[in-house]
């Protein structure tokens, strides 16, 4: 244990500052329940869902960013780093960006002009704020031979939709970092499809800067070799890595058990050694690990409520759900 984590046992994002930022994921909602909570421990923080396609640009002509400015000015007002998350992306995207207006999908250079211009607006509308984008999300398959996703992006233009967002994007900001992010980046499969995509990104001479690792992890999975042997791999790209999207589920994805109101003792002893776990290997890899982002900031409001099992509870973060912090927060403080 280290002089300056004992001192600094109040805070994560300070016990952490010289290796790297402290996240959580927010939204219009937990920028005033969980406040106090963000402004102690975290240091950085992302939009969970008012920076996507359809919250900031339902219409053709319009926009809406009353929510994201809100989110904007909390980071401004509290000295926090702010990820933009996320540009081009298959899900969330309303249904008018791909077609032509006429009962048809939109054409090739359609398409580009409406990703661009959605690019050009809003990376330039949180320059002075945003220093990181995750510009494309989620394109490559989690299963088979095929490398990238078919989604409508890669229907609608091709596979160099992810070159020319990465283009459009440092072209709007040339000094934004951007990111590729993706879940199950772990998984030996789908990890050597991300690096041959970021790969063949770089020898095009895209402003490709980093990969995210969504950390989408629970109780069991993934190993921490595999953990260890995707951080090696992106790296050995001479990229920045950031943990983006970071919880532990108290289940498994194929758990579809219902019966718990609380987690067990159980539960909770395996999650704060896991959190232990992960947190000593970021620690190895803190040269190339740039930020550790959390999805969420407190057990009170997750994504993983009702989702894959509805009517299902879970307690994935590092505070409960009165905000207090688990045996895990001190855990990972004293490394």
């Amino acid at each position: 244990m280290t002089e300056r984590r004992i001192r600094a046992d109040h805070s994560l994002a300070t016990a952490f500052q010289n290796d790297f930022l402290i996240g959580a994921a927010v939204n219009s909602r937990t920028i005033i329940s969980q406040s106090s909570l963000l402004q102690q421990h975290y240091n950085s923080i992302t939009a969970e869902n008012e920076m996507k396609f359809e919250s900031l640009h339902p219409g053709e002509q319009r926009y809406s960013f009353e929510q994201a400015d809100r989110i904007a000015q909390f980071a401004r007002e509290n000295g926090m780093k702010l990820r933009g998350h996320a540009l081009v992306w298959h899900n969330q995207t309303p249904q008018w960006v791909f077609e032509d207006g006429n009962g048809g999908p939109a054409g090739r250079e359609l398409l580009l002009s409406r990703m661009k211009s959605h690019i050009d607006t809003v990376v330039n509308r949180y320059k002075d704020t945003i220093y990181c984008w995750d510009v494309v999300n989620e394109a490559v398959t989690d299963e088979g031979t095929e490398q990238l996703r078919p989604s409508k992006w890669l229907q609608g233009i091709g596979e160099d939709y992810i070159e020319l967002a990465f283009r459009s994007a440092h072209e709007a900001d040339p000094n934004a970092l951007l990111f590729y992010n993706d879940y199950n980046e772990c998984n030996p499969l789908k990890r050597e499809k991300i690096h041959s995509l970021v790969k063949a990104l770089l020898e095009k001479g895209a402003p490709v800067h980093g990969i995210g690792l969504q950390a989408h992890w629970s109780l069991l999975n993934p190993s921490l070799d595999h953990i260890r042997e995707a951080i090696e791999r992106y790296a050995s790209l001479g990229v920045k890595l950031q943990i983006t999207e970071m919880d532990v589920s108290m289940f498994e994805f194929a758990d579809r058990r219902t019966d718990l109101t609380e987690p067990t003792a159980e539960m909770l002893r395996l999650q704060e050694e896991r959190y232990e776990q992960f947190f000593r290997l970021f620690l190895e890899y803190r040269d190339v690990l740039a930020s550790v982002t959390f999805w969420g900031a407190a057990d009170d409001y997750t994504w993983l409520d009702y989702f894959p099992v509805r009517g299902r509870k879970n307690w994935p973060l590092l505070f409960d759900t009165e905000q207090r912090p688990k045996g895990a927060v001190s855990a990972i403080i004293s490394l």
